[in-house]
């Protein structure tokens, strides 16, 4: 048994031996080295901020293991208030000089590359984006940016929902139609319609035409959107229409909003959501029980800490990463006390992750010219 997440590397970017000029990665950890391991972090977040359960956390939580290891080491988080992308850039470099390591979990912080540029002795953990080029620039010295295979996640989300549906109407909310959010949407649709070809399910994946997202290419990608990573008021709208139309299962990729779908879930009766990005089982708890089904899952935290211990280590290199289920970087829950799915849920669940890890299925996502009904391994 397994399942967790993965790994396609994508570029790599290394210095060249000999008499090079030392890199930003070098100078970063001559300056580690120096000062043992007091190493000052940062970590620039979205409105919802570092305890949303969620997303954020899970970065964060990164940096607090690799500070168990080196007592030295100091956080700060900072919470941009606005959700503008804009205003998160500005957030960055409004202290940059104050810390040596950045990391900016979220599509909106791209456009950190300009200030990477003018900061080489500053290192930068990007999460979910690959920097802003800089004229033909693509890859930067001091910048780690990690993107990940939502899609995966979504996927096994929509298997497991339209196996364990009772109505045969199951949902995908999310946040901002940023392209990790539509990934997780095309996959979770992916997932319901390989498993109603496959397994003998009638699901059907229901959209509020009202909640439809655009994404950054001004595309409209469907789906139900709430606009926002911090609207829990909102979300609990989206969540109660998406009940009256029917919906029994939700799978919630909202942030902070997702805690409104949540309480729309508890308030309703046979209505269960499935967590995202986190292990999300005791947000689900409630006085008549718990309503998360399962939790897929997009495992940041253990990537941010490695790069923390690259810098500490001198071995850090810029790069934009694919990360991928045969790294341990998405999957979903395994643990019987922490999801409520059936044993042959499960059992199918391990199928199709063992061919999603071999590369047989492949789910649609934002940009890799597939789509829901129309993917390999279909």
């Amino acid at each position: 048994m397994f399942v967790s997440f993965l790994l396609l590397t994508a570029l790599l970017f290394t210095a060249c031996g000999g008499d090079a000029e030392p890199t930003a990665g070098d100078e970063a950890a001559t300056e580690a080295e120096a000062d043992g391991d007091a190493l000052r972090i940062a970590i620039v977040t979205s409105p919802s901020g570092v305890d949303d359960g969620s997303f954020n956390q899970d970065n964060y939580n990164g940096i607090l293991a690799f500070m168990e290891n080196h007592s030295n080491a100091t956080v700060n988080a900072i919470q941009e208030t606005t959700g503008d992308v804009a205003a998160a850039v500005q957030a960055v470099a409004d202290v940059v000089a104050d810390y040596d390591v950045i990391v900016t979990p979220g599509f909106q912080f791209a456009d950190i590359s300009s200030i990477a540029e003018d900061n080489p002795e500053k290192m930068f953990i990007l999460v979910d984006a690959n920097p802003t080029p800089q004229g033909e620039q693509e890859l930067f010295d001091n910048i780690y940016a990690m993107t990940f295979a939502e899609e995966e996640s979504g996927f096994f989300a929509g298997v497991a929902a339209a196996l364990e549906t009772e109505t045969g109407k199951v949902a995908v909310v999310n946040g901002i139609a940023f392209p990790s959010n539509v990934n997780y949407q095309w996959g979770f649709e992916s997932g319901v319609m390989y498993a109603n070809h496959h397994f003998g399910t009638d699901a059907e994946v229901v959209e509020l035409p009202s909640y439809a997202g655009t994404d950054v290419t001004n595309a409209n990608v469907g789906g139900n959107y709430i606009g926002n990573f911090a609207d829990p008021a909102t979300g609990k709208v989206v969540g109660d229409a998406l009940i009256d139309e029917g919906v029994d299962i939700m799978f919630v990729a909202a942030g902070g909003s997702g805690m409104g779908v949540f309480t729309a879930a508890m308030e309703a009766e046979g209505v269960y959501v499935i967590g995202c990005d986190v292990d999300q089982f005791d947000d689900g708890t409630y006085s008549d029980g718990n309503v998360v089904l399962t939790s897929v899952l997009k495992n940041m935290s253990i990537n941010v800490e490695r790069q923390l211990n690259a810098i500490m280590e001198g071995t850090f290199q810029g790069s934009n990463e694919l990360l991928r289920a045969d790294t341990d970087s998405t999957g979903f829950v395994l643990e019987n006390d922490r999801h409520q799915l059936s044993e042959e849920t499960m059992e199918k669940l391990e199928e199709v992750y063992e061919l999603v890890q071999a590369g047989t299925i492949v789910p649609a996502a934002n940009f890799n010219g597939h789509s829901p009904d129309n993917f390999p391994g279909l």
